[in-house]
C-alpha cells in the first residue's frame, strides 16, 4: 500500500515539476536524485527510465537549471539541490529572462508601430463611411486606445466611471498629468460601489485638481475627451460570460450628444 502511495506522489510531484518548466526527463531524474545522496550519470538513466543516451543531456539542462550539482570523485557524480534552494532561484532567472523578452519586444514593437502606419494608411485608401465609428472588444486595444487619447487631450476630459473598475496607474498618472497641464477633468463615478481603497485614491485625483462627483447609477462607461472624442463601453447583455465591447468614436455631433447626457447627470451628482 505503501509503495502504491509513494507512486502516486511520485505521478503528482512529476507533473507539478513540469508545471514549473522542467521537461519530463528532467522532472523524474530530479525526484530520483532527491531520494539518493549521489547517482552516477548511467545509475540514474536506469532509476528514472531515462534513455541512456539523453541522460548526460538531462544532467547538464539540470545543472544548468539549478535542481542538479555535480560532486567529483573518481567518477563524475551528481545530487540533487535541495528544493528550498533550487525552485527560487529557477524562478528568479525565468523572470529575469522573460522581463528581458518583453523589453526587447517591447522596443521591437515600437519600432514596428512606426514603420507599418504608412502601410496601413495606404492600404485603407481613404476614409470610409463609418471611419469615425470602431467596435473594439479586446481589453489591451481598449486601454491603449484611452492612453492615446487622453495623451492628446488638450481642453476638457469627462468620464463615466462605473465597475468593474480597471485601476492602472499608468492611467491614474496621465489624468493627473492631464490636470496639471490645464485640462478641466471632470469624473462622475457609482457611489454604493466604492470602497475605502478607491476613495482613497479618488481623493488624490481631486488633490490634483481633478473634478469628482457620485452619482446612484451610470448607464454606462464613457470617457470624452474636447468634446469630439471618446469611447463608450457597454455590457453585453446576451452572452453568458459578461463582457464589455467598446465603441471609439471621433464625431462632433456623437461627443455633443454624449457632453448634454454627462453633464445632466453631473448636475444631479454629490461630491465626493
Amino acid at each position: 500500500m505503501s509503495e502504491e502511495l509513494a507512486e502516486v506522489d511520485f505521478q503528482r510531484f512529476w507533473r507539478r515539476l513540469q508545471q514549473l518548466g522542467l521537461n519530463a526527463y528532467e522532472s523524474r531524474s530530479y525526484l530520483v536524485l532527491l531520494g539518493h545522496p549521489k547517482f552516477k550519470a548511467l545509475e540514474l538513466a536506469a532509476r528514472a527510465h531515462v534513455p541512456r543516451q539523453k541522460i548526460y543531456e538531462v544532467l547538464d539542462s539540470l545543472v544548468e537549471k539549478g535542481f542538479a550539482q555535480v560532486v567529483q570523485e573518481k567518477t563524475k557524480l551528481f545530487s540533487a539541490v535541495e528544493p528550498s534552494l533550487a525552485i527560487p532561484g529557477y524562478l528568479a532567472r525565468k523572470r529575469q529572462i522573460l522581463e528581458q523578452e518583453l523589453m526587447d519586444n517591447g522596443r521591437a514593437g515600437s519600432g514596428l508601430i512606426d514603420d507599418l502606419k504608412s502601410l496601413y494608411s495606404e492600404g485603407q485608401g481613404g476614409r470610409g463611411t463609418l471611419d469615425f465609428l470602431r467596435i473594439v472588444t479586446e481589453p489591451a486595444q481598449t486601454g491603449a486606445e484611452y492612453r492615446r487619447m487622453l495623451c492628446e487631450v488638450t481642453r476638457e476630459y469627462l468620464e463615466f466611471s462605473r465597475p468593474p473598475y480597471a485601476v492602472d496607474p499608468l492611467d491614474e498618472k496621465l489624468v493627473k498629468q492631464a490636470a496639471a497641464n490645464g485640462v478641466a477633468c471632470r469624473i462622475l463615478l457609482e457611489s454604493s460601489t466604492l470602497d475605502e481603497e478607491h476613495r482613497q485614491r479618488l481623493a488624490d485625483y481631486v488633490a490634483s485638481g481633478v473634478e469628482v462627483r457620485c452619482a446612484d447609477s451610470l448607464p454606462m462607461k464613457l470617457a470624452l475627451f474636447d468634446g469630439e472624442n471618446g469611447m463608450i463601453a457597454l455590457l453585453d447583455p446576451v452572452i453568458t460570460r459578461p463582457m464589455w465591447t467598446s465603441v471609439v468614436f471621433q464625431h462632433e455631433g456623437m461627443g455633443e450628444a454624449m457632453k448634454g447626457l454627462f453633464e445632466d447627470r453631473w448636475r444631479r451628482g454629490t461630491n465626493l
